[in-house]
C-alpha cells in the first residue's frame, strides 16, 4: 500500500470516528428526529423533546418553567437524634422500605476538644415509609456495644461513609441483589477510598465482595450511576488528589468543595480515570456566598441525570437545590436557584444544613428522604442530627406553564409508538387540548384542537381524547404533538396504556 493510499485511508477512518463521537454528544443534547420516543416519559421542561412555544399574546406573556418543590411531611423528624448521608429503596417484591445512612461519633482529645469522627453505615427498615425501625442487629460493636442497627463498617471495620447504593445491569451484579459504594480511609495504603460491596439483604455484606474503585479521599457521598447510553458507571465526587484545603495555605491547595465526575467500565475492578471537576459555583452563588458544593447525589431517570446538588456557605449552611444534564457532563441550574429542599424555620430540627437524596417511587408520588441538623457545619458537637422526608407528586419538579391568555408548547418530529397518549399534567385552573401535525406542521384530519376533547382536572395521568379519531391509528408515523396550555402545567407525556 502506497503512503497516499494510507494516509487517506487513516484519514478516512479518523473523519468517521470524529462525526460518530460528535453525532453521539448531538444526540444526547439534541436528539436525532423524528425521535424514537418508545414509552418512556418524556419531559418537556429541558427543550429536549420540544422544538418551541410561545405564548398568543406573545409581547406581554410566555410560556415559562415553573419550579414545583416538594413539600417536607409534617411528621418529620422520622428518626431523631441520628442521621447522616441517607439513602432509601424500597424492596420490589415486599414494598419495604429500606434505610442506610451514615452515622457517626465524636472523638475528643483530653481537653474534651473535638478532634475527629468514627463513621459507620446504619440500617432502619419501614412499612409505610414514615414509621421506622432500627433492628438490633448484633453485627459491629458501636459505642462499646453490638446492641445497635451498624451494618457496615468498612474493609477494615475502621470507617464506612458517604454509602451510595447502586442501580446496576443483572450482568453486573454478580447475583447480589444489593450493590454499595463508600468511603474508607485511615487504613493500609492502597486500600484507602471508594469501595463497592455486595450483599443479598442489604444488612448482611458481603466482606470478600469488597473492591477498590479509586484511591481518593472524597469525603462526602459520592454518587456512582449506570450510564446506558454510553454503558459505563459514573461517579460524582471530589476532586481531592489535586485539592486539599485542609493542608498548608488555599493559595496552593485551591478548593475541593467542588463536583468532579470520573468514569469506569466496571464496578469490580480499580479505575484508571481521574476525576475531573465538572460543576463550580458561579456568581449567583456567590451573590448568596455559597461558595462550595458540599457533593451531589446522582439519579438516572428518563433520559436525565438528575442531580441534588449541595450548595455550602462556609462554615454554616447546607441546602439542596436541583441539576439537570442530558449526558452526565452539562448540569443546568435554573436560573432563580430555588431549594430542592430548603432550610427549616429558626429553631427547627432542620434549621442548619439539609442534606437530600433522591427519590423513592410511592404510587403516584416521589418521596425524597433527607439528612436535617439543627446547626451550623462548623462545629459538630453544636447539633443534632434527623432523617425527615418531602413528597411531591411523580415526575413533577418543573413544569411548562402556560399563561391566562393560552400558550403552545410543540413537539419535535416523533414516531409515534402507537397506544394512548398520556400526560402528567394540572388543567385544574385552566385547560390542554392537543393538536395532531405532520413534520411540516399541518394538521391531520380529526386531530385539531376543536377535535379534541379538553383537559381540565389534574392528573398524573391524563389520557387525550379526539372525538373521532384515536391516536393509536397513527403507530408508526412521524407525527408532532402542538399542546394548547391555558392556565395549565404540563410536565410530561408518554405513549401507553391508562393503567400505569
Amino acid at each position: 500500500m502506497s503512503l497516499r493510499i494510507l494516509l487517506r485511508t487513516t484519514f478516512t477512518l479518523v473523519t468517521i470516528l470524529l462525526l460518530s463521537v460528535r453525532a453521539d454528544a448531538q444526540s444526547r443534547s439534541l436528539p436525532t428526529e423524528p425521535v424514537a420516543m418508545g414509552t418512556e416519559s418524556q419531559f418537556v421542561f429541558d427543550g429536549f423533546i420540544v422544538d418551541n412555544h410561545f405564548a398568543l399574546k406573545y409581547k406581554q406573556q410566555a410560556v415559562e418553567r415553573e419550579f414545583h418543590p416538594p413539600r417536607k411531611h409534617a411528621r418529620n423528624p422520622l428518626i431523631a437524634g441520628e442521621g447522616g448521608y441517607v439513602t432509601v429503596r424500597r424492596h420490589p417484591e415486599t414494598g419495604l422500605f429500606q434505610m442506610w445512612y451514615q452515622t457517626h461519633t465524636p472523638r475528643l482529645n483530653a481537653d474534651g476538644k473535638h478532634v475527629g469522627s468514627n463513621y459507620a453505615i446504619a440500617y432502619a427498615e419501614s412499612k409505610d415509609g414514615l414509621d421506622w425501625k432500627r433492628p438490633q442487629l448484633g453485627l459491629f460493636e458501636w459505642k462499646g456495644t453490638k446492641q445497635n442497627n451498624i451494618v457496615w463498617k468498612g474493609i477494615t471495620d475502621q470507617r464506612a461513609s458517604g454509602q451510595c447504593l447502586i442501580e446496576a445491569p443483572e450482568a453486573d451484579r454478580r447475583g447480589y441483589r444489593y450493590l454499595m459504594s463508600y468511603h474508607t480511609g485511615g487504613v493500609k495504603k492502597g486500600m484507602n477510598g471508594i469501595r463497592v460491596v455486595g450483599s443479598q439483604d442489604g444488612i448482611h455484606w458481603d466482606k470478600s465482595s469488597d473492591t477498590l474503585l479509586a484511591e481518593l479521599h472524597s469525603d462526602t457521598l459520592n454518587s456512582i450511576v449506570y450510564d446506558p447510553v454510553e454503558k459505563q458507571y459514573v461517579m460524582y465526587c471530589r476532586a481531592k488528589h489535586i485539592y486539599r484545603t485542609f493542608r498548608g495555605d488555599i493559595l496552593d491547595t485551591g478548593a475541593s468543595r467542588r463536583v468532579a465526575r470520573m468514569t469506569g467500565p466496571s464496578l469490580w475492578e480499580k479505575w484508571t480515570s481521574q476525576p475531573q471537576n465538572m460543576l463550580i459555583p458561579d456568581e449567583l452563588d456567590s451573590a448568596k456566598q455559597f461558595n462550595f458544593f458540599y457533593g451531589m447525589p446522582v439519579r438516572y431517570h428518563a433520559g436525565i441525570f438528575w442531580g441534588s446538588l449541595w450548595p455550602f456557605k462556609m462554615n454554616t449552611d447546607v441546602v439542596t437545590e436541583l441539576a439537570f444534564s442530558r449526558d452526565g457532563i452539562q448540569f443546568e441550574r435554573l436560573s432563580a436557584r430555588p431549594r430542592l429542599l430548603d432550610l427549616g424555620e429558626e429553631g427547627a430540627w432542620d434549621d442548619g444544613m439539609v442534606f437530600g437524596n433522591n427519590w423513592v417511587e410511592v404510587g403516584d408520588e416521589w418521596w425524597f428522604y433527607y439528612s436535617g441538623f439543627d446547626g451550623p457545619h462548623g462545629d459538630p458537637t453544636a447539633r443534632q442530627p434527623g432523617i425527615g422526608v418531602a413528597t411531591i407528586k411523580k415526575e413533577r419538579l418543573i413544569s411548562l406553564r402556560g399563561p391566562r391568555s393560552g400558550g403552545v408548547v410543540i413537539t419535535r418530529q416523533i414516531q409515534w409508538p402507537g397506544g394512548k397518549l398520556l400526560m402528567n399534567a394540572d388543567a385544574s385552573e385552566g385547560e390542554i387540548k392537543v393538536r395532531v401535525s405532520d413534520a411540516r406542521r399541518r394538521v391531520l384530519e380529526g386531530f385539531d384542537y376543536d377535535d379534541c376533547v379538553p383537559l381540565d382536572s389534574d392528573s398524573v395521568r391524563h389520557t387525550v381524547r379526539w372525538k373521532e379519531k384515536s391516536i393509536e391509528s397513527l403507530a408508526g408515523q412521524t407525527i408532532r404533538l402542538e399542546i394548547f396550555l391555558q392556565d395549565a402545567d404540563l410536565f410530561t407525556f408518554r405513549a401507553g396504556e391508562t393503567a400505569p
